[in-house]
């Protein structure tokens, strides 16, 4: 439906100019039977957000360290920095929990390039549920290779789509 007709109706109070169209989302349950996460995922979930609450409460004697990217914008980039970062981490894991900064939301950003999950093409074309899909597949495969992710949840929708990959 294009929302801008709607706004038009002289009846209609409220007109917002900057929405041109309304497309509707796959649904969190659909995405997450598409792009499912694995026991070893979840298992590595699990036991990184008991590590990092063993850490806080001072249980444990390390320190978290989360670490990577302003932001996502290349998958293949993000998944070798992963691989990367698991070797370090693996050498460091007496002293740190090291968790993967995995952020893909841009909310500071006025104009300009939103984020992966809202512009994956990095073209103005926001195909969201394409970048809500590319997002838990890399979710999936970084966890995958033993290093848990960090984000920033910024849309209050994001959560049911990601929730389930993310330590920190």
């Amino acid at each position: 439906i294009m929302i801008s007709r709607l706004f038009r109706d002289p009846g209609y109070p409220l007109a917002d100019v900057r929405v041109s169209q309304v497309r509707q989302l796959v649904s969190p349950a659909d995405l997450c039977a598409e792009v499912p996460s694995t026991a070893a995922v979840n298992a590595l979930v699990y036991r990184t957000r008991l590590d990092v609450s063993r850490i806080l409460s001072g249980a444990d004697s390390r320190l978290v360290a989360v670490v990577g990217p302003c932001s996502i914008h290349d998958v293949q980039a993000t998944l070798e920095y992963a691989r990367w970062l698991r070797t370090l981490a693996n050498a460091l894991d007496d002293r740190l929990l090291v968790i993967m900064r995995v952020y893909f939301e841009k909310p500071r950003t006025r104009i300009g390039w939103k984020g992966l999950i809202n512009d994956p093409s990095l073209d103005g074309s926001f195909h969201i549920d394409e970048g809500l899909r590319l997002a838990r597949r890399l979710l999936v495969d970084i966890n995958a290779l033993g290093v848990p992710t960090a984000t920033e949840f910024v849309d209050p929708i994001t959560p049911q789509y990601l929730g389930d990959l993310i330590s920190w």
